[in-house]
């Protein structure tokens, strides 16, 4: 028996599953891991902040280190956390502290922020030691820490089914939950910033209408703002720093109550999902806020901190920092595996989501501090019934050596293709020598993903995403603005192009607009019509700008947020990008799930794909290694490769990409395929973005300098 607020509590051992809190209709079972704790205590709490908890429950049973027990007299709204007690001895990797209140990890809600002070830290912050984190802190710290909540799970979700959009037809939008409603003057101002706003139907139509068939949220499993931004005025924004990994960020939630912030979240999805719009979720799986041996201990390292962190072996004192953020979660423990995989099925099952993006996969890949192995974690998720039939993405790199895997991600799994942003970028500046790595970009990129079995649609392309410049301040800034930070300019890396400088020389406001705006056009449309999975960067459709900060994960305000005040440049930006996915949309030559042949097809006269000079004759090897900056790409219509979603062959029209790269135009010469010449219409031309439709008259076409053009001619031409 317990006391509460006077009132005897019953208590009963209960179940060792599932983890967490979990309320049945009658009481609640709390479960929680620790192999190397001594005691643990539940703590019950009546309110979110400054008040000391209102009841302390020693946790007595445990089965297979997972400490058990029942309530039943607890119900849903509860707020309770743990006090783990054990070992402090942080050169063997202990770092347990009964003083400090812990999180929950497998915390479904969560009543808020952090209030920081020194009391959040298991070592004595004041001493200037450097082994002051081996030195016990006795500060409780449970005034300023957020509480776990027990919620109900139920909700009504109707026939809500996942969209389940084949890769090979999927485009993704990159977004920020706040950053993309923030500041839509059309959107209620307490819907503006939040799940429900992006449930909004204005959202929605806005997507569809722009062709989106997922959306890719960064992080909203519930983070922290790290103290030395708070105490800089700035804020963690981007969210790549998980404190858990079951409950969704309570800033982006309109609605109080933590149980009601959950199904916002889940209404937001049902929505989306009628829409047939897709959510994948940006997860963070390969480290937590807790930081390096200096951090504060707010959950993992005070439940077992030897469990669920990777430690530098022969001395634990010290974390593996494969992730640049001070520790790395242990993938190598079954335990600290088993929470990944049940958060992943969580947010599927019980929350609908429909993919995850691996943030830094490669840190989850490593297996015995080797990044070329892939670990059983790839192993157990392929084996899963639930977690194999969703959309798995990889950021395929991290910090630590050998930490650059594109490429070498197994079947199931697409990825960030690096390489393919860096190609189109190169090519684009004016780079000589990019003829060959551009072929493979723009194909698929079969020799990254064509050796184990994988398809066009493993790569997942793009020119921006959130990290980084975007795509108007890539064509507009020669270096990084990022003074607003803080950090001196130091921050972000310098992933400028120098585009002020090129050959073209613009000698006024108006041609350096007119430039930028030709080029972020082709940069579109390049992505566009390039074999594999697009992905838009949100805003980067109408030219947004974050004042040359390519760095503005630290930025909750307008640098960061959509402004959807549109200019008359920016509005046809947006109906060029419309016009680019639709014609994609339109054209399944475009989207084809085998790569390439090469090779004649049976009864059609021409390749699947031929390479073309602008002279028109095919490339030669010769070609392929000169520093020419123009070519064409031949694409037939009809071939026994292209597919549709259950294997029957399609038809479609012949597609001819002409990419020209110098600095001044080229006069192109049309192939001439089937029993007579001619055909060609317009679909897209980056330096003439009103001509569509439009036939080519004769047997030539000029492309402008740094365009891109696309023509179409019926296949039976």
């Amino acid at each position: 028996m317990s006391e509460i607020n006077g009132r005897q509590i019953r208590t009963y051992s209960g179940s060792p599953y599932p983890l967490g809190a979990t309320w049945d209709g009658s009481g609640v079972n709390f479960t929680i891991f620790s192999e190397n704790a001594e005691a643990v205590d539940l703590c019950i709490f009546e309110q979110a902040y400054g008040a000391p908890e209102v009841a302390r429950i020693r946790v007595r049973e445990q089965t297979d280190n997972v400490w058990h027990v029942y309530l039943p007299e607890a119900r849903p709204g509860w707020m309770y956390g743990y006090r783990v007690h054990g070992p402090f001895d942080p050169a063997n990797g202990h770092r347990f502290n009964g003083n400090k209140l812990l999180l929950d990890p497998y915390a479904k809600a969560t009543t808020g922020r952090i209030e920081w002070s020194d009391a959040m830290f298991g070592y004595p912050v004041g001493s200037d030691a450097e082994d002051r984190d081996t030195q016990f802190d006795d500060r409780d710290n449970a005034a300023g820490m957020p509480k776990a909540v027990v919620i109900e799970s139920a909700f009504s979700w109707g026939e809500d089914k996942p969209p389940r959009t084949e890769w090979a037809d999927t485009l993704i939008y990159e977004a920020h939950v706040k950053g993309m409603t923030k500041l839509h003057p059309a959107i209620a101002p307490d819907l503006q910033g939040t799940y429900a706003g992006l449930a909004d139907h204005r959202i929605i139509e806005y997507l569809q209408d722009l062709g989106v068939t997922a959306l890719e949220l960064l992080p909203v499993h519930q983070f922290i703002d790290d103290k030395h931004l708070l105490d800089k005025g700035l804020t963690n924004y981007w969210g790549y720093n998980t404190l858990s990994f079951f409950a969704p960020e309570p800033r982006f939630a309109s609605t109080r109550g933590a149980g009601a912030r959950v199904n916002e979240f889940k209404t937001m999805v049902k929505s989306l999902h009628r829409a047939g719009i897709e959510v994948i979720l940006d997860v963070v799986y390969n480290h937590t806020a807790e930081g390096n041996h200096y951090g504060p201990t707010l959950s993992f390292r005070g439940i077992d901190n030897k469990s669920y962190y990777r430690l530098v072996e022969g001395d634990e004192r010290y974390y593996m920092d494969y992730t640049g953020t001070g520790n790395t979660l242990n993938p190598l423990n079954p335990r600290a595996v088993q929470l990944i995989m049940d958060s992943l099925r969580y947010w599927v099952l019980e929350m609908h989501v429909d993919g995850f993006r691996f943030d830094l996969a490669a840190a989850l890949a490593r297996g015995m501090h080797e990044a070329d192995r892939l670990s059983a974690f790839f192993d157990i998720i392929h084996q899963d019934p639930v977690l194999s039939q969703v959309k798995l993405i990889a950021e395929p790199w991290d910090v630590g050596p050998g930490g650059y895997q594109v490429g070498n991600f197994p079947v199931l799994w697409a990825e960030w293709n690096g390489r393919y942003r860096d190609a189109i970028r190169r090519f684009w500046r004016g780079d000589p020598w990019q003829m060959g790595e551009l072929g493979y970009r723009l194909t698929g990129s079969s020799d990254l993903y064509g050796h184990n079995g994988r398809r066009p649609t493993a790569s997942i392309n793009f020119i921006t995403a959130h990290d980084g410049f975007t795509l108007h301040d890539l064509v507009s800034y020669n270096d990084k603005h990022n003074d607003a930070n803080g950090e001196g300019g130091e921050d972000g890396t310098n992933d400028n192009l120098s585009w002020n400088s090129g050959a073209e020389g613009p000698t006024n406001d108006i041609e350096v607009n007119a430039l930028r705006a030709k080029r972020m056009r082709s940069f579109i449309a390049t992505l566009l019509v390039s074999q594999g999975v697009p992905m838009l960067l949100h805003g980067d459709e109408f030219g947004r700008s974050q004042d040359g900060n390519n760095n503005a994960y630290c930025q909750d305000n307008e640098i960061s947020w959509l402004d959807w005040d549109l200019t008359p440049e920016q509005r046809q930006l947006l109906e060029w990008t419309k016009r680019v996915t639709k014609l994609r949309r339109d054209h399944p030559v475009l989207r084809r799930r085998r790569y390439f042949q090469g090779r004649a097809i049976r009864g059609a006269g021409v390749k699947d794909i031929s390479w073309l000079q602008p002279d028109g004759t095919e490339m030669t090897d010769e070609a392929w290694d000169e520093g020419d900056q123009a070519l064409g790409v031949y694409i037939a219509g009809a071939s026994t490769d292209l597919l549709d979603v259950r294997g029957d062959p399609l038809t479609d029209e012949n597609m001819l990409l002409i990419l020209n790269g110098r600095d001044e135009d080229v006069l192109f010469t049309l192939p001439v395929h089937g029993r007579r010449r001619g055909g060609w219409r317009v679909a897209l031309d980056s330096a003439r973005p009103r001509e569509q439709s439009t036939p080519v008259r004769g047997g030539t076409y000029t492309v402008a300098s740094r365009s891109i053009a696309v023509l179409a001619q019926p296949s039976g031409l």
